[in-house]
């Protein structure tokens, strides 16, 4: 069952309406492109503990980190960039649905080009749950949202890195939630833009299976030092029950808390 919503409804046939228990948030989706998982909510987890007053989210897809975000911290300017037309509209819609277009604001634009879309060294916090897989040998639609949510068609990781380097101010932060496999890559793409590794959490589907999943926080121009925090386990036993820890991610935090 869906509840009223509180701003402006979708206008598509091909469009839900999802309510997010965390932040109480109502989200327009596509219901057959790409869809929201976990990791948003894992990442704006991560980086929630960050102070900032001006955050960058690259790739924002239906505007879910900038909202989230809103909702767990006091930042008080949050930017999503999205190059799919559609998807960034939807991540207006989006901010306006929850009353907080006064701070979420939506660029569509690409993050190749940030030099043109944003000034350098102005933003305390980058983030980013950007594409994991590279192009196979089959053919991927790039007007497909879901083949570009998870395929690195129109910028890979080094675009990404890039982008964050040049958003953040001197001793800024970046938050990415990437796949395990790719971590040596993604900390040299980090090292090589002067953003230093900070802190790493390694995601598990369960206790005793290998990391698919890797938080990393890292500072622009910071000194070297790396906190390599306690694992995280998404699933409590063999079945697809969350653990105790990713059901408290997904609760609403009182106020002052």
């Amino acid at each position: 069952s869906q509840s009223e919503p509180k701003g402006q409804a979708p206008t598509s046939m091909n469009e839900t309406i999802d309510e997010l228990s965390l932040g109480n948030l109502q989200l327009i989706q596509a219901e057959k492109g790409y869809r929201f998982s976990l990791d948003p909510v894992l990442l704006a987890r991560f980086a929630a503990s960050i102070p900032a007053d001006t955050v960058v989210d690259l790739g924002t897809g239906c505007g879910i980190l900038p909202l989230v975000l809103a909702k767990l911290t006091a930042a008080q300017k949050l930017i999503g960039i999205e190059l799919q037309p559609q998807q960034a509209e939807r991540a207006r819609r989006n901010a306006e649905l929850n009353n907080l277009q006064q701070r979420v604001r939506i660029i569509a634009g690409d993050l190749r080009q940030v030099r043109q879309l944003l000034p350098v060294a102005n933003t305390d916090l980058v983030v980013s749950n950007p594409p994991y897989r590279q192009p196979g040998n089959g053919r991927i639609s790039p007007t497909d949202e879901r083949a570009a949510a998870r395929h690195e068609l129109a910028g890979g990781l080094p675009d990404f890195i890039d982008a964050a380097s040049w958003l953040l101010k001197n001793g800024g932060r970046f938050a990415i939630i990437y796949l395990a496999e790719r971590l040596p890559e993604l900390l040299q793409q980090m090292n090589a833009k002067g953003i230093e590794p900070k802190r790493l959490r390694m995601i598990h589907p369960r206790l005793q299976e290998p990391a698919r999943m890797v938080l990393v926080e890292g500072r622009k121009n910071g000194r070297p030092g790396l906190q390599v925090e306690k694992p995280l386990i998404v699933y409590r036993g063999e079945g697809r029950d969350y653990s105790a820890e990713i059901l408290e991610m997904y609760e609403t935090p009182t106020e002052g808390s």
